[in-house]
Protein backbone atom coordinates (compact mmCIF):
# COMPACT_ATOMS: atom_id res chain seq x y z
CA UNK A 1 0.00 0.00 0.00
CA UNK A 2 0.73 3.85 0.13
CA UNK A 3 1.86 5.45 3.05
CA UNK A 4 2.66 8.35 4.67
CA UNK A 5 6.26 7.90 5.75
CA UNK A 6 8.01 9.94 8.40
CA UNK A 7 11.73 10.39 7.23
CA UNK A 8 12.70 12.29 10.78
CA UNK A 9 12.26 15.81 11.64
CA UNK A 10 10.52 18.19 9.48
CA UNK A 11 10.81 15.01 6.62
CA UNK A 12 7.78 13.35 4.93
CA UNK A 13 7.83 11.34 2.18
CA UNK A 14 4.73 8.96 0.49
CA UNK A 15 6.30 5.31 0.26
CA UNK A 16 5.68 1.96 -0.18
CA UNK A 17 4.39 -0.12 3.03
CA UNK A 18 3.04 -3.57 3.32
CA UNK A 19 -0.31 -3.74 3.73
CA UNK A 20 -1.52 -4.23 7.17
CA UNK A 21 -2.92 -7.83 8.28
CA UNK A 22 -5.04 -8.90 11.04
CA UNK A 23 -3.33 -9.86 13.94
CA UNK A 24 -5.52 -10.78 16.96
CA UNK A 25 -9.11 -12.02 16.43
CA UNK A 26 -10.91 -8.60 17.61
CA UNK A 27 -8.72 -6.50 14.58
CA UNK A 28 -10.20 -5.16 11.65
CA UNK A 29 -9.16 -3.73 8.59
CA UNK A 30 -10.11 -0.62 7.19
CA UNK A 31 -9.58 0.94 3.59
CA UNK A 32 -9.15 4.33 4.94
CA UNK A 33 -11.38 7.04 2.10
CA UNK A 34 -10.81 10.48 3.99
CA UNK A 35 -7.72 11.05 6.52
CA UNK A 36 -6.52 14.28 7.91
CA UNK A 37 -3.80 16.17 8.80
CA UNK A 38 -3.92 17.12 12.77
CA UNK A 39 -1.64 20.25 14.35
CA UNK A 40 -0.60 17.33 16.64
CA UNK A 41 0.91 15.38 13.71
CA UNK A 42 3.00 19.17 13.09
CA UNK A 43 4.38 18.21 17.24
CA UNK A 44 5.51 14.88 15.63
CA UNK A 45 7.09 16.18 12.44
CA UNK A 46 8.76 19.12 14.64
CA UNK A 47 10.65 16.10 16.37
CA UNK A 48 8.84 17.83 19.86
CA UNK A 49 7.08 13.96 20.75
CA UNK A 50 9.62 12.11 22.35
CA UNK A 51 10.01 8.22 20.93
CA UNK A 52 8.91 9.31 17.05
CA UNK A 53 10.63 6.64 14.84
CA UNK A 54 11.62 6.97 11.69
CA UNK A 55 9.72 4.67 9.31
CA UNK A 56 6.09 5.15 10.73
CA UNK A 57 2.71 6.45 9.58
CA UNK A 58 1.21 9.35 11.45
CA UNK A 59 -2.50 10.17 11.03
CA UNK A 60 -5.44 9.98 14.35
CA UNK A 61 -8.22 11.31 11.80
CA UNK A 62 -9.49 8.71 9.59
CA UNK A 63 -13.10 7.36 7.52
CA UNK A 64 -13.26 4.90 5.83
CA UNK A 65 -14.86 0.94 5.11
CA UNK A 66 -14.22 -2.28 7.03
CA UNK A 67 -12.13 -4.25 4.46
CA UNK A 68 -12.01 -7.97 6.55
CA UNK A 69 -12.50 -8.62 10.20
CA UNK A 70 -10.62 -10.83 13.13
CA UNK A 71 -12.52 -14.35 13.96
CA UNK A 72 -14.27 -12.50 17.19
CA UNK A 73 -15.30 -9.25 15.87
CA UNK A 74 -19.02 -9.09 15.83
CA UNK A 75 -20.24 -5.39 15.37
CA UNK A 76 -19.06 -4.97 12.12
CA UNK A 77 -18.61 -6.68 8.07
CA UNK A 78 -16.71 -5.89 5.52
CA UNK A 79 -18.50 -3.10 3.86
CA UNK A 80 -19.63 -1.32 7.05
CA UNK A 81 -18.64 2.34 6.43
CA UNK A 82 -16.72 3.44 9.71
CA UNK A 83 -15.48 6.23 11.99
CA UNK A 84 -12.66 5.61 14.11
CA UNK A 85 -11.51 7.67 17.39
CA UNK A 86 -8.56 8.38 17.36
CA UNK A 87 -7.65 6.79 20.59
CA UNK A 88 -7.79 2.99 20.65
CA UNK A 89 -9.56 1.40 23.94
CA UNK A 90 -10.22 -1.54 25.27
CA UNK A 91 -13.36 -1.06 26.58
CA UNK A 92 -13.06 -3.30 29.53
CA UNK A 93 -10.58 -1.98 31.69
CA UNK A 94 -10.65 0.28 34.81
CA UNK A 95 -10.67 3.37 32.90
CA UNK A 96 -12.73 2.05 29.83
CA UNK A 97 -15.24 1.14 32.90
CA UNK A 98 -15.54 4.48 33.35
CA UNK A 99 -15.80 6.33 29.90
CA UNK A 100 -12.32 7.36 30.47
CA UNK A 101 -11.47 5.94 27.07
CA UNK A 102 -7.95 8.02 26.35
CA UNK A 103 -6.48 6.45 29.61
CA UNK A 104 -6.97 3.10 28.28
CA UNK A 105 -4.82 0.82 30.08
CA UNK A 106 -4.44 -2.47 27.89
CA UNK A 107 -3.69 -0.18 24.98
CA UNK A 108 -0.66 0.95 26.11
CA UNK A 109 0.65 -0.86 28.81
CA UNK A 110 4.25 0.45 28.52
CA UNK A 111 3.50 3.89 29.70
CA UNK A 112 1.52 5.67 31.92
CA UNK A 113 0.69 8.87 29.98
CA UNK A 114 -2.57 7.67 27.58
CA UNK A 115 -4.17 4.96 25.93
CA UNK A 116 -2.50 3.70 22.72
CA UNK A 117 -3.29 6.19 19.63
CA UNK A 118 -2.80 5.57 15.91
CA UNK A 119 0.04 7.14 14.22
CA UNK A 120 1.37 8.80 17.52
CA UNK A 121 5.24 7.74 17.84
CA UNK A 122 5.81 4.22 20.55
CA UNK A 123 5.02 7.14 23.27
CA UNK A 124 1.08 6.03 22.63
CA UNK A 125 1.87 2.65 21.69
CA UNK A 126 3.83 2.43 18.01
CA UNK A 127 0.47 1.98 16.11
CA UNK A 128 0.63 2.59 12.53
CA UNK A 129 -1.69 5.70 11.79
CA UNK A 130 -4.51 6.79 9.25
CA UNK A 131 -2.10 8.69 6.01
CA UNK A 132 -2.69 5.44 4.45
CA UNK A 133 -4.44 3.36 1.79
CA UNK A 134 -5.52 0.45 4.70
CA UNK A 135 -4.97 0.29 8.77
CA UNK A 136 -5.35 -2.29 11.56
CA UNK A 137 -7.92 -1.14 13.58
CA UNK A 138 -7.54 -3.12 17.07
CA UNK A 139 -10.31 -3.60 19.10
CA UNK A 140 -12.80 -3.31 16.20
CA UNK A 141 -15.44 -3.73 18.25
CA UNK A 142 -14.72 -1.14 20.81
CA UNK A 143 -13.83 1.98 18.67
CA UNK A 144 -15.03 2.09 15.57
CA UNK A 145 -18.44 4.45 14.91
CA UNK A 146 -20.47 3.02 11.73
CA UNK A 147 -21.76 6.10 9.86
CA UNK A 148 -25.08 6.15 8.15
CA UNK A 149 -25.78 5.56 5.31
CA UNK A 150 -27.33 9.10 4.45
CA UNK A 151 -24.45 11.00 5.89
CA UNK A 152 -21.08 11.75 3.96
CA UNK A 153 -17.53 10.62 4.90
CA UNK A 154 -16.30 14.57 5.46
CA UNK A 155 -19.31 15.15 7.55
CA UNK A 156 -18.61 12.86 10.04
CA UNK A 157 -14.77 12.52 9.88
CA UNK A 158 -13.71 15.27 12.53
CA UNK A 159 -15.94 13.07 14.81
CA UNK A 160 -12.69 10.72 15.04
CA UNK A 161 -10.84 13.48 16.98
CA UNK A 162 -11.01 17.71 17.09
CA UNK A 163 -14.49 18.36 16.95
CA UNK A 164 -14.86 15.55 20.12
CA UNK A 165 -11.68 17.01 21.55
CA UNK A 166 -12.85 20.87 21.20
CA UNK A 167 -16.25 20.12 22.78
CA UNK A 168 -14.61 18.30 25.52
CA UNK A 169 -12.36 21.62 25.67
CA UNK A 170 -16.01 23.49 25.97
CA UNK A 171 -17.31 20.83 28.25
CA UNK A 172 -14.59 20.51 31.04
CA UNK A 173 -14.70 24.28 31.14
CA UNK A 174 -18.18 23.87 33.77
CA UNK A 175 -19.47 26.76 31.38
CA UNK A 176 -22.32 28.20 33.07
CA UNK A 177 -25.20 30.09 31.17
CA UNK A 178 -23.76 33.74 30.00
CA UNK A 179 -20.08 32.77 31.03
CA UNK A 180 -17.21 34.70 28.71
CA UNK A 181 -15.20 32.42 27.50
CA UNK A 182 -11.76 33.08 25.66
CA UNK A 183 -10.37 30.22 23.25
CA UNK A 184 -6.57 30.74 22.37
CA UNK A 185 -5.78 29.19 19.47
CA UNK A 186 -7.99 29.38 15.97
CA UNK A 187 -6.91 26.07 14.73
CA UNK A 188 -9.86 23.64 14.01
CA UNK A 189 -9.94 22.28 17.81
CA UNK A 190 -10.22 25.92 18.84
CA UNK A 191 -12.79 26.10 16.35
CA UNK A 192 -15.02 23.61 17.24
CA UNK A 193 -14.45 24.56 21.23
CA UNK A 194 -15.98 28.07 20.35
CA UNK A 195 -18.89 26.15 18.54
CA UNK A 196 -19.14 24.10 21.45
CA UNK A 197 -19.20 26.88 24.05
CA UNK A 198 -22.15 28.33 22.80
CA UNK A 199 -23.72 25.22 22.20
CA UNK A 200 -23.20 24.60 26.42
CA UNK A 201 -24.85 28.19 27.24
CA UNK A 202 -22.04 30.77 27.28
CA UNK A 203 -23.24 34.59 26.83
CA UNK A 204 -19.78 35.96 25.52
CA UNK A 205 -17.33 33.99 23.28
CA UNK A 206 -13.55 35.72 21.98
CA UNK A 207 -10.64 33.84 20.36
CA UNK A 208 -7.07 34.87 20.62
CA UNK A 209 -4.71 33.87 17.38
CA UNK A 210 -1.83 35.82 15.95
CA UNK A 211 -2.49 34.83 12.17
CA UNK A 212 -5.35 37.64 10.44
CA UNK A 213 -6.65 34.87 8.31
CA UNK A 214 -7.57 32.21 11.06
CA UNK A 215 -9.08 35.02 12.91
CA UNK A 216 -11.08 35.68 9.69
CA UNK A 217 -12.10 32.46 9.76
CA UNK A 218 -13.20 32.36 13.16
CA UNK A 219 -15.45 35.30 13.38
CA UNK A 220 -17.35 34.03 10.60
CA UNK A 221 -17.62 30.20 11.23
CA UNK A 222 -17.85 30.75 14.82
CA UNK A 223 -19.50 33.83 15.16
CA UNK A 224 -16.63 35.20 17.84
CA UNK A 225 -14.94 38.11 18.99
CA UNK A 226 -10.92 38.05 17.89
CA UNK A 227 -7.84 39.47 19.03
CA UNK A 228 -4.67 39.64 17.36
CA UNK A 229 -2.08 38.76 20.11
CA UNK A 230 0.77 40.75 17.88
CA UNK A 231 -1.68 43.55 17.87
CA UNK A 232 -2.95 44.33 21.89
CA UNK A 233 -1.23 43.36 25.08
CA UNK A 234 -3.39 40.42 25.41
CA UNK A 235 -4.11 40.15 29.57
CA UNK A 236 -4.73 43.60 30.21
CA UNK A 237 -6.91 43.74 26.95
CA UNK A 238 -9.23 40.28 28.40
CA UNK A 239 -9.34 42.03 31.92
CA UNK A 240 -10.62 45.25 30.60
CA UNK A 241 -13.61 43.57 28.91
CA UNK A 242 -14.88 41.72 31.51
CA UNK A 243 -14.68 44.59 34.41
CA UNK A 244 -11.27 44.19 35.52
CA UNK A 245 -12.08 40.64 36.86
CA UNK A 246 -11.06 37.93 33.58
CA UNK A 247 -13.11 35.80 31.82
CA UNK A 248 -14.95 32.84 33.53
CA UNK A 249 -13.26 30.11 31.34
CA UNK A 250 -10.39 30.12 29.72
CA UNK A 251 -9.59 27.09 26.74
CA UNK A 252 -5.53 26.51 25.46
CA UNK A 253 -6.15 24.61 22.39
CA UNK A 254 -2.86 25.36 21.51
CA UNK A 255 -0.20 23.59 23.58
CA UNK A 256 3.44 23.22 22.94
CA UNK A 257 4.29 25.19 19.82
CA UNK A 258 2.50 28.50 21.19
CA UNK A 259 3.72 31.77 19.98
CA UNK A 260 3.49 34.76 21.71
CA UNK A 261 7.11 34.59 24.09
CA UNK A 262 10.67 34.15 22.66
CA UNK A 263 11.82 32.51 25.86
CA UNK A 264 9.29 29.68 26.02
CA UNK A 265 10.23 29.55 22.14
CA UNK A 266 13.51 29.05 22.38
CA UNK A 267 13.76 26.87 25.55
CA UNK A 268 10.83 24.73 24.71
CA UNK A 269 10.73 24.33 20.86
CA UNK A 270 14.44 25.62 20.03
CA UNK A 271 16.08 23.69 22.71
CA UNK A 272 13.54 21.58 23.92
CA UNK A 273 14.89 22.32 27.60
CA UNK A 274 11.01 22.24 28.41
CA UNK A 275 8.40 20.15 26.63
CA UNK A 276 7.27 22.56 24.34
CA UNK A 277 6.05 26.52 24.93
CA UNK A 278 3.16 26.99 27.48
CA UNK A 279 2.75 30.78 26.32
CA UNK A 280 -0.74 29.81 25.83
CA UNK A 281 -1.39 27.59 28.99
CA UNK A 282 0.60 30.83 30.91
CA UNK A 283 -1.69 33.47 29.23
CA UNK A 284 -4.93 31.06 30.27
CA UNK A 285 -3.71 31.43 33.99
CA UNK A 286 -3.12 35.29 34.04
CA UNK A 287 -6.29 35.93 32.12
CA UNK A 288 -9.10 34.00 33.59
CA UNK A 289 -10.78 35.08 36.85
CA UNK A 290 -10.25 34.87 40.37
CA UNK A 291 -11.66 31.34 40.91
CA UNK A 292 -12.10 30.09 37.29
CA UNK A 293 -11.70 27.28 35.25
CA UNK A 294 -8.40 26.73 32.72
CA UNK A 295 -9.42 24.02 30.42
CA UNK A 296 -6.39 22.32 28.59
CA UNK A 297 -7.24 20.38 25.09
CA UNK A 298 -3.79 21.42 23.60
CA UNK A 299 -1.22 18.76 23.46
CA UNK A 300 2.12 18.93 25.75
CA UNK A 301 4.39 16.38 26.19
CA UNK A 302 6.21 15.19 29.10
CA UNK A 303 8.52 15.90 31.13
CA UNK A 304 7.54 19.17 32.67
CA UNK A 305 7.26 23.10 31.19
CA UNK A 306 7.52 26.77 33.24
CA UNK A 307 4.36 27.53 34.37
CA UNK A 308 2.82 29.56 36.82
CA UNK A 309 1.57 27.48 39.29
CA UNK A 310 1.79 29.61 42.33
CA UNK A 311 -0.50 32.21 40.06
CA UNK A 312 -2.90 29.27 39.46
CA UNK A 313 -3.46 28.25 43.56
CA UNK A 314 -3.50 31.19 44.91
CA UNK A 315 -6.50 32.65 42.04
CA UNK A 316 -8.30 29.27 43.28
CA UNK A 317 -7.85 28.20 39.86
CA UNK A 318 -10.08 24.71 38.60
CA UNK A 319 -8.05 23.25 35.87
CA UNK A 320 -9.40 20.18 33.29
CA UNK A 321 -7.40 18.47 31.31
CA UNK A 322 -7.32 15.06 28.81
CA UNK A 323 -7.07 13.65 25.96
CA UNK A 324 -10.04 13.51 24.36
CA UNK A 325 -13.10 10.61 25.52
CA UNK A 326 -14.17 10.55 21.79
CA UNK A 327 -16.10 7.64 21.81
CA UNK A 328 -17.73 9.36 24.83
CA UNK A 329 -19.06 11.72 22.45
CA UNK A 330 -19.63 10.31 18.93
CA UNK A 331 -23.62 9.56 19.25
CA UNK A 332 -24.21 13.00 21.29
CA UNK A 333 -22.04 15.25 18.49
CA UNK A 334 -23.47 13.02 15.35
CA UNK A 335 -26.89 14.33 16.09
CA UNK A 336 -25.43 18.25 16.50
CA UNK A 337 -23.96 17.48 12.73
CA UNK A 338 -27.11 16.04 12.06
CA UNK A 339 -29.47 18.88 13.23
CA UNK A 340 -27.19 21.27 11.24
CA UNK A 341 -25.54 23.06 14.48
CA UNK A 342 -22.50 22.18 14.01
CA UNK A 343 -21.25 22.26 10.21
CA UNK A 344 -18.05 19.82 10.88
CA UNK A 345 -16.90 19.49 7.91
CA UNK A 346 -16.97 23.37 6.61
CA UNK A 347 -13.29 23.97 8.10
CA UNK A 348 -11.70 22.08 5.29
CA UNK A 349 -9.59 24.25 3.01
CA UNK A 350 -7.95 21.96 1.34
CA UNK A 351 -7.91 18.40 -0.37
CA UNK A 352 -5.13 16.16 -1.58
CA UNK A 353 -4.37 12.84 -3.01
CA UNK A 354 -1.81 11.04 -0.96
CA UNK A 355 0.81 11.39 -3.53
CA UNK A 356 0.58 15.02 -2.59
CA UNK A 357 1.23 14.30 1.17
CA UNK A 358 4.24 16.63 1.52
CA UNK A 359 2.54 19.64 -0.24
CA UNK A 360 -0.33 19.00 2.23
CA UNK A 361 1.91 19.26 5.06
CA UNK A 362 3.64 22.10 3.92
CA UNK A 363 0.53 24.07 3.39
CA UNK A 364 -0.56 22.99 6.62
CA UNK A 365 2.62 23.41 8.64
CA UNK A 366 3.62 26.93 7.50
CA UNK A 367 -0.52 28.28 7.36
CA UNK A 368 0.02 29.13 3.80
CA UNK A 369 -2.84 29.33 1.24
CA UNK A 370 -5.62 30.17 4.07
CA UNK A 371 -5.51 26.77 4.87
CA UNK A 372 -7.47 25.71 7.74
CA UNK A 373 -7.49 22.02 7.63
CA UNK A 374 -6.07 19.66 5.06
CA UNK A 375 -7.85 16.29 4.21
CA UNK A 376 -6.22 13.35 2.21
CA UNK A 377 -7.70 10.98 -0.42
CA UNK A 378 -5.74 7.96 0.12
CA UNK A 379 -6.90 6.27 -3.27
CA UNK A 380 -7.31 9.37 -5.12
CA UNK A 381 -11.59 9.57 -5.08
CA UNK A 382 -14.45 8.69 -2.38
Amino acid sequence: MQAMVYEGPYRVKVGTKPDPIIEHPNDAIVRVTRSAICGSDLHLLHGLVTDTRVGCTFGHEFVGVVEEVGPSVRTLKPGDRVAVPFNISCGSCFYCKRGLFANCESTNPSSDLASGVYGYSHTTGGYEGGQAQYVRVPFADVGPMKIPDDMEDEEVLFLTDILPTGYQGAEMGNIQPGDTVVVFGCGPVGLFAMKSAWLLGAGRVIAVDHIDYRLAFARKYARVETFNFKDVDIIPTLKELTEGRGPDVCIDAVGMEAEGSKLHSVLGVKLKMEAGSPTALNWCIQAVRKGGTVSIVGVYGPPWNLVPIGTAMNKGLTFRMNQCNVKRYMPHLLEHIRAGRIDARGIITHRFPLAELPRAYELFEKKLDGCIKCVLLPHGHA
